[in-house]
């Protein structure tokens, strides 16, 4: 199926908030709860989950949701997550890809991090404008959302939980420069954590750091007083 085609399942309104719905909770998904946050029944949930995995946005499963196992405890219910593959749409046709790609291997062959992360810096302080450094991590998440990054609060109460009580980080799920920085981590990852700290404003009470996780943006986003730590 073409990605124009893929991508045009997500016009149905109820389509589209079981599919926003799914992607935000980052694990599986599933027929109850998608349908209770959408607010259909769970039948018509069903329905539009099962075409979005049909055409490939979604990717389905199953398992027991009690946690239990052996006999009493129940049928394998289906599940759902958002599909590893990428979607774009360009009409006309553009490759920014390969563009991206062939301008990240001449920038790594030709040791070009330091020059490209000063660069990533400066365009995130142009895209910051005016605007005075991000203020906290709730503020910090409105700029990250803005900018395709998926983030979620990690280490707040009720949100994650992290060891022995540390501070609450922003994580990101989605890395908007996923497919380069697969062939090229060190110099893209570089770049990322420069053009977040333009963006979010260096000198601010929020700092970006590397901190690589499968399947995650490699940067958090804290606040600068554990710089102390």
């Amino acid at each position: 199926m073409k990605d124009i085609d893929a991508i045009a399942v997500l016009q149905d309104p109820v389509r589209r908030r079981l599919y926003e719905y799914v992607v935000a909770q980052a694990r599986e998904v599933g027929r109850n709860e998608a349908a209770e946050a959408a607010g259909v029944a769970r039948t018509l949930a069903a329905h539009h989950l099962d075409k979005l995995t049909q055409v490939g946005l979604l990717e389905s499963g199953s398992r027991r949701l009690t946690g239990r196992s052996g006999p009493g405890a129940g049928r394998p219910a289906k599940v759902y997550t958002r599909a590893r593959v990428e979607r774009s749409v360009s009409l006309p046709a553009r490759d920014y890809r390969t563009a991206a790609e062939l301008l990240a291997e001449a920038a790594d062959e030709a040791g070009l991090d330091a020059v490209l992360c000063a660069s990533a810096r400066r365009r995130g302080e142009a895209l910051r404008g005016s605007a005075a450094p991000c203020g906290g991590l709730a503020e910090a998440m409105e700029v990250l959302a803005a900018r395709g990054y998926e983030p979620h609060l990690e280490g707040a109460e009720g949100e994650g939980g992290t060891e022995g009580g540390a501070a609450p980080v922003v994580r990101m799920r989605n890395c908007p420069f996923h497919v380069v920085a697969e062939r090229f981590p060190p110099l893209v990852c570089g770049m990322n954590l420069a053009l977040l700290e333009g963006l979010l404003g260096a000198d601010g009470p929020v700092r970006a750091r590397m901190d690589a996780r499968p399947g995650e943006c490699c940067a958090v986003v804290e606040t600068s007083k554990n710089n102390n730590d």
